[in-house]
């Protein structure tokens, strides 16, 4: 698939947290579209005592011009003003935003200039009232974008169901840049100080409910006889109360909390099975990763993790079931030859189906649609 005829001026906006799947598909993004000679601009909208996250910097380094919007919370009127004032400076070719927040506060300030925007939907977390007020907001906001790209096929059917016009809809699953090599197994366990011997289950993600994080500490309960540790990376609000439910279980023992690691990819190959117990998702960095670094999987059949593997490539189960995950888990313990098999199978389809070149490819496509249409209708 060709890219545009010329290089373009790219605005990404987004709200960054210190890590996560939308910020690693914005850093991966960025950088092939800077490989490809794109003018690249990132404008992180940060709360005032906020720190950007580290990502940012790798970007500049790349050859990025990044823009923090700090302002205080809530201070939604300033921030549009910020944004559109940085526009108006910049005048890129496209706006494209990714979360709530920019969708909201992004679109429309680029709107207001003539800007064509694109939108990436990385999926929906559901939730308590609030959120569940910002996603409703948000979906009204996606009504109003030249283009809406969707990671999964089940976000593809709930956006056309919140009226987003077929037209306007793009399907394009997330995919992994060719990173460098990784270290081998014996290396990435001595750098978690994984016991010899120890049966080691990573899991990593938001410790937020969306995630699963409970289901994970509640199936390990039922994994008790097996010599077993848990490597759980990352960091979020349910922290605190996950390790007071781990002690309840009498699992603490067997639990590691190595909160944000930086690169957490290269930590992958130290994992004798990789879980995702998520109640929902778009298509998760992290199980790319997982499938990439040719670690066995087990997983919640949620989003569009079914998109990246299917049971001969993975162990699916249903999501919210802590027992079920754990009879996966087990099931991987026990036949490890057969777990190898479906890992091998999966990093052989994601080499086949999600090419990094060719998902930079199709984000260049909807640019170049409507840039062409943008220059048409001002002639």
């Amino acid at each position: 698939m060709a890219g545009p005829t010329a290089p373009l001026t790219i605005l990404h906006a987004l709200a960054p947290a210190r890590f996560g799947g939308l910020e690693r598909v914005v850093q991966s993004l960025a950088a092939g579209q800077l490989a490809r000679g794109h003018r690249m601009h990132i404008a992180g909208e940060l709360g005032s005592e906020e720190e950007p996250p580290a990502f940012l910097a790798d970007l500049e380094r790349r050859g990025a011009n990044v823009h923090l919007i700090a302002v205080p919370p809530r201070a939604y009127l300033a921030e549009r003003n910020r944004v559109r004032e940085l526009c108006r400076r910049l005048r890129p070719d496209v706006v494209h935003t990714h979360g709530y927040r920019p969708d909201v506060v992004a679109g429309s300030a680029a709107r207001a200039l003539g800007i064509p925007t694109v939108t990436t939907v990385h999926g929906f977390i559901g939730g308590g009232r609030r959120n569940r007020f910002y996603e409703w907001l948000q979906r009204r906001a996606l009504r109003r974008f030249d283009a809406v790209v969707a990671v999964s096929r089940p976000l593809v059917e709930r956006l056309e169901h919140s009226g987003i016009a077929p037209g306007r809809l793009h399907l394009v699953r997330n995919a992994l840049a060719n990173g460098t090599p990784l270290p081998s197994r014996r290396a990435a366990r001595a750098a978690l100080h994984v016991p010899v011997g120890a049966f080691h289950i990573g899991w990593v993600g938001r410790l937020s409910a969306e995630k699963g994080p409970d289901l994970m500490v509640e199936a390990l309960a039922h994994l008790r006889d097996l010599p077993l540790l848990l490597a759980m990376i990352g960091d979020g609000r349910d922290g605190p109360a996950l390790r007071r439910r781990a002690a309840e279980l009498g699992v603490d023992d067997v639990t590691r909390w190595h909160g944000v690691v930086d690169s957490a990819a290269r930590l992958f190959p130290a994992f004798d099975v990789f879980v995702l117990s998520s109640r929902t998702e778009g298509t998760p960095i992290a199980l790319l990763e997982a499938v990439a670094a040719g670690v066995p999987v087990v997983a919640t059949a949620v989003g569009g993790v079914p998109d990246v593997v299917s049971p001969l490539e993975a162990l699916l189960v249903p999501p919210g079931d802590p027992t079920a995950l754990a009879a996966a888990i087990r099931a991987v313990y026990t036949d490890r030859v057969a777990a190898l098999e479906r890992a091998r199978a999966a990093a052989g389809r994601l080499r086949r189906e999600l090419d990094f070149d060719s998902w930079i490819s199709r984000y260049d496509a909807v640019y170049d649609r409507l840039v062409h249409r943008s220059k048409g209708s001002t002639r």
